[in-house]
């Protein structure tokens, strides 16, 4: 059956995602704050300034104004920067009159309040408006999926019911939905590997080969798997789609705006010039902040994230933040697998 599905955030991945369903068949509200870009869009079916020279088809229609784009729809697609998550939650609550589905797709944690993006959504849209909450995550990257590139992807609710609906609405032939009920594996595993890509784009600026890579991708995962399981997570689901999965694209592609982020720190620039001239919003310096800050309140050994924060946030040299990591005292490889499986001991 044919949705009428609103998609909120006219970036790269809203657009994508919007794209995936047209295809489909549905037909798409797309929601951009900038009427500019909301009138670029409808007159030449191009977001040219976030996927430049893809064709967006006719059943995808763009609008600035938040009540047009949920008037009689069906499904949301909540693709907004976290930064953003609260506000156009707590908007959008004002134009529905009937309960939906919510699928949000940023991949981030809340700075001071520690919430993953579902449960800040939970806070800002009132129950009797939520049919529920699914989380539509894995690797991804906007540029190959708006491309038709095979990619796969994973959709989690403890909602099954509506996980199953979510993975009906996107599946293709393109794009292939797995099913999860592990809403804090996925959520946490799809924002802490940003801040590992961030770290791995560091260690490229600074001329590190692969060694140094492989090295932190294994040990960013497994400082992900030990704050997860501290919070309630799968282990397992760290090593599917939204952990291991992602951690590699993101720490190894140019089209991983952190991973370019990250590069541009290890080459000597300052933070303020990363994010002016990325253009773009770089999701693991906010996850960063909150990482550290729920580190430390629950315990959790996370020396990456340490690391990382010294850099972004107290002027550390990158290779001196490096080479810290690197004389830490001597541990066993497999302590942490030990102590994740004992029920994620911190």
């Amino acid at each position: 059956m044919v949705k009428k599905v609103a998609v909120l955030g006219a970036g790269s991945w809203g657009t994508a995602l919007a794209l995936v369903l047209a295809d489909n068949g549905h037909k798409v509200i797309l929601w951009g704050h900038k009427q500019e870009q909301v009138d670029a869009i409808n007159k030449t079916h191009q977001n040219e300034k976030y996927l430049p020279g893809v064709h967006l088809p006719v059943n995808i229609t763009a609008t600035a104004e938040l009540q047009t784009a949920l008037e009689e729809i069906d499904f949301v697609v909540l693709a907004v920067p976290t930064k953003a998550m609260r506000d156009v939650c707590g908007q959008l609550s004002k134009f529905m009159t009937s309960p939906t589905i919510f699928v949000h797709v940023s991949k981030g944690i809340e700075p001071d309040t520690h919430l993953r993006v579902s449960e800040v959504i939970e806070e800002e849209i009132p129950q009797s408006l939520r049919e529920a909450v699914v989380v539509l995550s894995g690797p991804s990257h906007a540029e190959e999926v708006s491309l038709r590139q095979p990619t796969t992807v994973t959709a989690a609710s403890t909602n099954m019911e509506a996980a199953e609906r979510v993975q009906d609405l996107f599946i293709n032939n393109n794009f292939r939905v797995y099913t999860n009920s592990d809403v804090v594996g996925v959520e946490i595993g799809g924002s802490l590997k940003n801040i590992i890509a961030l770290a791995a784009g560091i260690t490229d600026g600074l001329g590190y080969g692969d060694n140094a890579k492989a090295a932190l991708i294994t040990r960013g995962l497994a400082e992900i798997a030990r704050l997860g399981s501290s919070l309630g997570a799968n282990p397992l689901t760290f090593l599917g789609l939204t952990g291991m999965g992602d951690l590699i694209v993101t720490c190894t592609s140019v089209h991983s705006r952190n991973w370019r982020a990250g590069n541009m720190l290890g080459k000597g620039k300052r933070l303020e010039e990363v994010l002016e001239s990325m253009g773009m919003v770089v999701e693991g310096v906010r996850t960063t902040k909150a990482a550290y800050q729920l580190s430390n309140k629950l315990n959790v050994k996370m020396p990456l994230t340490d690391a990382l924060y010294g850099v972004l946030f107290h002027d550390v040299d990158p290779k001196v933040a490096v080479d810290e990591l690197m004389s830490r005292g001597k541990t066993a490889e497999l302590d942490d697998l030990s102590q994740i499986l004992a029920g994620g001991e911190k």
